[in-house]
């Protein structure tokens, strides 16, 4: 008896100690993962560091050096619920990735377009928007242009900006064509402004923005019709599993309010905004 009271003593406390350092090491794991947590460390700094790019009208400079655009509400608001500042920091869109990657900033919100390849490399929150692309065309050089077939064909110049969704769906939909890439939007409009491209695809509303404003030089062969629909996200990096929650909850929330249509109404429907920017 007296041997298998100390048998039983002993698998009790084996039970114990087994259990306690179950306890230890789900507590340690829940402590590194609090460690790497960025959502932690923004609550810590105060600020919710921003990467973006400049696209009409996702993000843009005002007259009065602020930064303006459909991003540049999403991320005030989305600061501001979490008790801090935005600070915005513009980068290149061919290196935005890598900026990320590098803790140059905690997110990009940028109006990026949920892929497969960019997410090999970040994580995507559930969409907060979708876009699409299209077509504004030179007059001149691509009169009598009114489908995308038109448009795809040997000598054919289409602008578009390195790196972006707009350059990868030119490639799949206009194969023959020579797509020319550009660093900055700018340099891409000016292309075909001057007769240099037949065409440009961009996110919409670009290309109706850039007709209304040249109406003597450009035009819409497609009408305003997008021919992709494509999911917006915000990318983060990888790991990160207390922020990516988060993001999620807050687009949920923040769409059951009709916030986040409103501002997309508001910057890509209207002109009410150019005011700003003009």
């Amino acid at each position: 008896m007296t041997l298998w009271r100390t048998f039983v003593s002993g698998l009790v406390t084996l039970i114990v100690v087994v259990g306690l350092a179950a306890d230890v090491r789900a507590e340690t794991a829940r402590a590194e993962i609090a460690r790497q947590s960025t959502l932690e460390d923004v609550l810590k700094r105060g600020v919710l560091r921003v990467g973006f790019s400049t696209f009409v009208p996702w993000g843009m400079q005002a007259k009065d050096g602020e930064f303006v655009g459909f991003e540049i509400d999403v991320a005030r608001r989305l600061a501001e619920d979490m008790g801090v500042k935005a600070e915005f920091v513009p980068t290149k869109w061919d290196g935005i990735i890598p900026a990320l990657l590098t803790g140059k900033f905690d997110i990009i919100i940028g109006g990026m377009g949920i892929r497969p390849q960019r997410n090999l490399k970040v994580n995507f929150s559930i969409p907060y928007e979708y876009t699409g692309m299209a077509i504004v065309a030179n007059k001149a050089k691509a009169a009598g242009f009114k489908t995308l077939a038109d448009f795809n064909k040997p000598g054919v110049i289409v602008a578009v900006r390195l790196g972006t969704t707009a350059q990868e769906a030119a490639q799949n939909f206009l194969p023959k064509a020579e797509i020319r890439p550009f660093n900055d939007e700018a340099q891409a409009i000016l292309e075909l402004v001057n007769g240099r491209a037949h065409a440009m695809v961009a996110s919409a509303p670009l290309p109706r923005i850039q007709a209304a404003q040249h109406p003597d030089k450009l035009f819409l062969p497609l009408g305003d019709a997008d021919f992709t629909r494509e999911p917006i996200g915000f990318a983060v990096r990888k790991g990160d599993p207390d922020f990516l929650n988060f993001l999620d909850n807050w687009i949920r929330a923040t769409n059951s309010l009709g916030w986040l249509d409103a501002r997309f109404k508001y910057w890509f429907e209207t002109e009410d905004w150019k005011g700003l920017v003009e």
